[in-house]
């Protein structure tokens, strides 16, 4: 059986440097280490760090209880709220987030100064998209359907600058601008997709297209590897997610002639070793 296995699968440089980040404070600190929220979605990653001590805060009103500790920000980022509560308390801050993110918070507050209302590209629920509409302001929205578009309250003359979740599919980002360019405003329309995500993207499309079944590997709430999902399965009919090797199903790879194996940006590379192992020595 033939395996290819994604050049570009794996950790990205933000989450790798994010994760090392935190394993870092673990070396270096005697005070009590947070993540807010998970550092990755990847739960074999988050799980290892829990056991070293490593507790993760979910929401403000859980941080606004910290003091005199470490607080590692992920690399999705965190809205400006975020950074003022633990100022206020007095709160180490160790900022993993993005450069890639940076960047958009960074345009966020840019553009509001210019008097351009923000638009999103992406899932409003993702916590890199909570993040950037942090750094907004109260008119700042948030899409990801073509019917959102259609009902966005947007008034005549508005100048608009939309900007993209960095994991977001890049062919969809093509589709919703030009679906808003149709309305005429002024637009100022800024491609903040990460390019290791469209790689990855374009990679995984093209090994989909020439196997016979493929194998997606990352956390069940990775918007990156889900959307890797969507596009393999688009390509191979015989596209599998799973997180570790043991949610591999043995009889979707034991009678194809060829697998693809790729994985989103929060898959450490011994998963993807093992899988690949695995599958080339088993089948």
């Amino acid at each position: 059986m033939e395996v290819v296995v994604a050049k570009s699968a794996g950790f990205c440089f933000g989450v790798k440097r994010a994760v090392d980040q935190v394993y870092e404070q673990l070396k270096r600190n005697d005070k009590p280490i947070y993540t807010y929220g998970p550092i990755i979605h990847n739960e074999e990653v988050v799980k290892d760090l829990q056991e070293k001590g490593v507790k993760v805060i979910e929401s403000e009103e859980e941080l606004k209880q910290i003091h005199d500790a470490v607080v590692v920000i992920r690399s999705h980022g965190a809205g400006k709220r975020v950074y003022d509560i633990m100022e206020e308390n007095g709160i180490e801050i160790i900022d993993a987030t993005c450069p890639y993110v940076r960047k958009i918070h960074k345009i966020a507050q840019e553009q509001n100064k210019e008097g351009r209302r923000l638009i999103i590209i992406g899932n409003e629920f993702h916590p890199e998209v909570e993040g950037i509409k942090g750094w907004g302001n109260d008119n700042t929205l948030v899409v990801e359907t073509p019917e959102q578009v259609e009902t966005m309250p947007l008034t005549e003359g508005e100048r608009l600058c939309i900007v993209s979740q960095t994991t977001f599919n890049y062919k969809k980002f093509q589709d919703l601008v030009e679906k808003i360019s149709e309305t005429r405003y002024d637009i100022l329309v800024l491609n903040t997709i990460c390019n290791a995500t469209q790689e990855r993207q374009v990679e995984a499309k093209r090994i989909a297209s020439e196997v016979d079944a493929m194998i997606v590997i990352g956390g069940k709430s990775s918007s990156n590897t889900q959307k890797l999902y969507e596009i393999c399965r688009r390509e191979c009919k015989n596209t599998y997610y799973i997180q570790t090797l043991g949610d591999l199903d043995p009889d979707c790879v034991n009678s194809v002639r060829s697998v693809g194996i790729t994985a989103g940006a929060s898959t450490p590379n011994h998963i993807i070793e093992e899988v690949h192992t695995n599958v080339r020595v088993k089948f």
